[in-house]
């Protein structure tokens, strides 16, 4: 289905998995020293493209000022470290002289590997100015790291330590290969100390450690240099089917119950009940009605609070309201479906957004049904009141839980959520049997069976009260037309996420971050679809 450049796209790895990976191309018979100098090759042709972008380099997420253009020729700072890393740094650094830039070496590290070392000889011999202090650099426009790469596992000490925070206090545009030096290549934990990099060219696969919340203030801009391993290689280590896998817009996309067949209608295309909203939290059953109408679900019933009744039909005139009865304080009190219809009549059900704790009698009944669920918001609340395994344990069919990190620990008190999330994602799915969608600014879904997807790109925009609401409209309309294609669930989950992360996206760069409210996204999830099908 796909071929094997996208593929590759889509791995993510841990140190461990990619020594290996990389052993099996050695053995292949690629000599080491081939191989630095077409990745080395690879990175100065990024860095180049990257230089010619002036301020562009410069993102949201970059703490970094304009790259400035007058000097002729720029002064590109180049770290070398004693391992691969640090050669291939070397190696780019003799391209980039040979190309013109007035290049500088900082190499703190005296014992280096047999190859980095040769590197380091030769640049030397081109009269390329080589410092064991890192103020020499100070006055670089540019900076390139490449003090340690992948595979790094003790805190950073002095002198280096002292070099690098040097370094973030420049502010000046880095480029880090790999990873950023000192950063965990598995979990994305800053061991000691950590380069703030503008962008980070990741080498080959995608390590882990940069698709974890943590490591979002150091990497910058990240992207894959892609330098031809084989898929095969990848699933001798991995197995056939990679369990950790990033969304990308390809796989993303062939996910995605399209196209439509011609002879169709409303009945084949997904039935999906909401249950959602309250007096208090009117809005929320509105932006969660208006995301489930945006994923082309056939049938959309909302079931809401009488006295909110009217009002989502003049924003939904479509779907069919259900009047329930309420407590006191405006929660539904009890479901009140049309008369021949009971839960398992739908293909799915979303549950949560603006209920309040009042509506734990619903939520209650709506455990019990057969049908697949997603609990978000105060559905999640409630479900934790109840004890979160032991509930889910006695239920027959799929469980969708996407909780946010307060509500994670609501869910699953023993899971350290602190560290590492894609395996505190994996763990809650194991323990509950339901698919766990963890979100953050890198959003993990894992199911039980241990896959996880890591949706590798979003934007801070989305941190507004009922971002989360528009998700379960769009997830919970995906899910009911994945239910009946017979299509799967987990993968589906995923591909919302994507969906959602890029609405954000698109929103942003046209209105700013500011000015991406939850109602604002709504609007944009149909052309953050329309935008990639051009």
């Amino acid at each position: 289905m796909f071929n094997n450049r996208e593929l590759i796209s889509q791995v993510a790895v841990t140190a461990a998995q990619m020594r290996d990976i990389e052993a099996r191309i050695f053995a292949a018979g690629i000599p080491v020293a081939a191989l630095m100098e077409k990745v080395a090759g690879l990175i100065t042709r990024r860095v180049e493209e990257i230089l010619g972008q002036g301020d562009k380099v410069n993102n949201y997420s970059s703490p970094s000022p304009p790259l400035p253009l007058s000097p002729s020729p720029l002064r590109i700072g180049i770290l070398a470290g004693p391992g691969h890393n640090g050669g291939d740094a070397l190696v780019v650094a003799r391209e980039l002289y040979f190309r013109g830039y007035e290049v500088r070496v900082y190499c703190p590290i005296p014992k280096l590997k047999e190859l980095t070392s040769q590197h380091l000889q030769y640049v030397r011999s081109l009269d390329i100015a080589c410092y064991e202090s890192i103020q020499n650099l100070q006055d670089c426009d540019f900076l390139i790291d490449g003090l340690f790469g992948f595979g790094l596992e003790r805190d950073i000490t002095e002198p280096i330590a002292g070099a690098i925070h040097q370094l973030n206090q420049w502010n000046k545009p880095v480029i880090s290969i790999d990873v950023p030096s000192g950063l965990h290549t598995d979990t994305g934990e800053i061991l000691g100390v950590g380069v703030r990099a503008t962008y980070t060219l990741c080498l080959g696969l995608w390590k882990l450690g940069l698709l974890e919340d943590q490591a979002l203030e150091y990497i910058g801009e990240a992207e894959l240099i892609d330098f031809d391993i084989q898929y095969a290689d990848v699933q001798a280590v991995l197995g056939e089917y990679p369990k950790v896998k990033r969304i990308t817009t390809a796989s993303a996309l062939s996910t995605l119950p399209l196209p439509r067949q011609q002879v169709t209608h409303k009945y084949k295309e997904g039935n999906l009940l909401l249950v959602c909203g309250s007096r208090r939290y009117a809005g929320a059953a509105i932006l969660t009605g208006l995301a489930a109408r945006s994923s082309g679900v056939g049938l959309l019933s909302i079931a809401v609070p009488q006295s909110l009744a009217d009002t989502m039909i003049s924003h939904l005139p479509e779907a069919l309201i259900i009047r329930c009865p309420e407590t006191e304080s405006g929660a539904i009190s009890q479901l009140n479906l049309p008369a021949n219809t009971d839960l398992n009549k739908f293909d799915a059900i979303a549950c949560g957004p603006g209920i309040t704790l009042d509506a734990d009698s619903v939520v209650r009944e709506i455990l019990d049904s057969s049908k697949p669920l997603l609990l978000d918001a105060d559905g999640l609340n409630v479900l934790a009141s109840m004890g979160t395994l032991p509930t889910l344990q006695k239920r027959q069919a799929l469980t969708i839980l996407t909780p946010h990190a307060g509500e994670f620990k609501r869910l699953f008190p023993d899971i350290d959520v602190n560290q590492n999330k894609i395996l505190a994602a994996q763990e809650a799915a194991k323990q509950s049997g339901a698919v766990v969608l963890f979100k953050g600014s890198k959003t993990a879904i894992a199911n039980p069976q241990g896959w996880v997807w890591i949706i590798p790109q979003s934007t801070p925009a989305l941190a507004r009260g009922g971002s989360g609401d528009v998700l379960t409209g769009l997830l919970g309309g995906l899910i009911a037309q994945a239910v009946s294609r017979n299509l799967s669930v987990e993968k589906m989950v995923a591909t919302a996420a994507w969906w959602h992360g890029r609405a954000g996206i698109l929103a942003a760069q046209e209105r700013t971050q500011l000015g991406v409210d939850a109602l604002t996204l709504t609007r944009y999830l149909m052309p953050a679809l329309t935008s990639v099908n051009r």
